[in-house]
């Protein structure tokens, strides 16, 4: 063998290597182009998980603040509602002080309403017992004869004749 067949014998195997790794290099390039394609597509998928995500966020966050504000409109109607049944009490119960009826629920209101009776009732017991025992007979007392028993017999002949010694 000469030269020129070593060298074309060696060229040729050298293009055989070199096909055989430009084949490899096209398996490998197509494998990754599959890979790339079916990350392609996973990120697509997710990238509409997340869009449909955000938008039901964005829904979540809307239905939140409409709840917010229907719970702070039925917090201010309770409030004109405990208002006004406070307002009724006070002016149901004329003989208890106003300022002894207070309260911020219905039912705190009610307690304060019972205990303002208990304690009104008991102030009106003290003031009828504390009456009964300080009473007066109204007008002038009976009129009696005065006692004679203690003046001796001249006072009560003087006391006979009208005397005023």
């Amino acid at each position: 063998m000469t030269d020129k067949e070593k060298r074309a014998t060696s060229a040729e195997e050298k293009l055989k290597q070199l096909k055989a790794r430009a084949t490899e290099l096209e398996g490998l390039l197509s494998r990754k182009d599959r890979e790339l394609a079916d990350e392609e597509t996973r990120i697509s998928k997710l990238e509409q998980a997340i869009t449909e995500r955000d938008a039901q966020i964005d829904k979540l966050k809307q239905s939140l603040a409409e709840a917010e504000e229907q719970q702070k409109q039925m917090a201010d109607s309770l409030a004109q509602a405990v208002a006004s049944y406070k307002a009724m009490v006070t002016d149901a119960h004329p003989q208890l002080p106003a300022e002894l009826i207070c309260g911020e629920t219905i039912e705190a209101i009610n307690e304060s309403l019972a205990k303002a009776k208990t304690l009104v009732s008991k102030v009106r017991q003290g003031l009828e017992a504390e009456m009964m025992s300080t009473r007066m007979p109204s007008g002038a007392p009976a009129r009696t004869a005065p006692d004679l028993s203690a003046l001796s017999p001249r006072e009560k002949i003087q006391y006979a004749i009208g005397g005023n010694k």
